[in-house]
């Protein structure tokens, strides 16, 4: 299957590269950059000579099967279209197709929204979760770092109605590289380096997101308090979800809860009573890694839900969502064990 990455040069980009050049099923028939077109991708990274990645280019949607759009948001809303004409699967790694809502990405991106009939046309790429609506699909939403974290978390005990809705409390911490490869003071070197930085408290852009899956997961309204932390490592998510329990419950019945829930999804690992996941041990993989506590004397639960932002938050989840819209085997390409240490 020949395909093509638009936005190559940007850290998802990359890990699509990584991932695609080591699946058995995939070529990479193009690379493409806005800002880089005709040259060799090695110059600007070398760790990638030798391995035969094609020269950037531009896209020619004629010779390849599946187009990952690894772009900021803003970008793909105005490609995309141009691309469901033809006929070629796409995976969208931007924000651009994943609220269904014109008006929400309005008011939390600060752009203007895809036209609606495209929007209805985007299935939502959480693969735990729509396996069988991304199957039957061509036109994929990839969802968003901290959504994938945070919904793999906590929805098992939403869904069951064993936390109370309205007191859902996610405390998220990503490392830079969930900020791309562009420059800002805010990701120099000086100001990340020995800090630990909150920002976009209440208005990330992810809320909605969060908001817009869990509420369907239960068929009601949910709102969720969402709190952002800038770690300064290279990679790794880690939310950790505080919710009041409905009643009182035991650490074995979660855990018994969660393997049911998540037995047939080969990428979630649910940690047993005492230990929790680290962002580490998930490292360069597609896995997410899910631990609890429970305080009884508060009645309080706490999940801790870890990804490699740069895998499982992006590239790994589209390699991942490809491979259930080809009917492959889930895991195909992404068998890979974390890189520890």
């Amino acid at each position: 299957m020949k395909a093509s990455i638009v936005g190559a040069t940007g850290y998802s980009g990359l890990e699509l590269i990584r991932l695609l050049h080591n699946h058995p099923n995939v070529e990479i028939h193009s690379v493409v950059s806005g800002t880089s077109e005709g040259a060799d991708i090695s110059e600007i990274y070398p760790h990638l000579s030798g391995l035969g990645i094609p020269r950037l280019s531009k896209l020619n949607a004629d010779e390849t099967d599946v187009v990952f759009y690894a772009t900021p948001s803003g970008i793909s809303k105005n490609e995309v279209p141009k691309l469901l004409v033809k006929d070629v699967k796409i995976i969208d790694l931007s924000g651009d197709f994943r609220l269904k809502s014109p008006e929400l990405y309005e008011e939390w991106y600060g752009k203007s929204p895809a036209q609606m009939e495209h929007l209805n046309q985007a299935v939502y790429g959480l693969s735990e979760f729509y396996r069988e609506t991304i199957s039957n699909s061509r036109f994929i939403a990839n969802p968003g770092c901290y959504p994938t974290a945070t919904l793999l978390g906590i929805t098992p005990l939403l869904k069951q109605g064993w936390i109370e809705p309205d007191s859902i409390i996610i405390d998220g911490k990503s490392g830079v590289s969930g900020a791309g490869r562009g420059l800002s003071q805010t990701t120099h070197y000086p100001e990340t380096n020995e800090n630990l930085s909150a920002y976009k408290l209440g208005k990330h852009q992810h809320i909605p997101e969060i908001e817009q899956v869990l509420s369907e997961q239960v068929n009601k309204p949910v709102q969720v308090t969402f709190s952002t932390h800038l770690v300064p490592m290279t990679r790794g998510i880690m939310c950790t979800i505080y919710a009041k329990m409905a009643k009182s419950f035991i650490q074995d019945q979660i855990e018994a809860l969660y393997r049911d829930f998540y037995e047939t999804s080969p990428f979630v690992r649910i940690r047993e009573g005492g230990t929790y996941p680290s962002t580490k041990q998930v490292y360069g993989s597609n896995f997410c890694d899910i631990g609890f506590a429970i305080n009884q004397r508060t009645n309080q639960i706490m999940v801790v839900s870890v990804i490699d932002n740069v895998v499982k938050g992006a590239a790994g989840q589209a390699v991942q969502n490809l491979n259930l819209m080809m009917g492959w085997n889930e895991t195909e390409g992404l068998n890979m064990t974390p890189v520890f240490p």
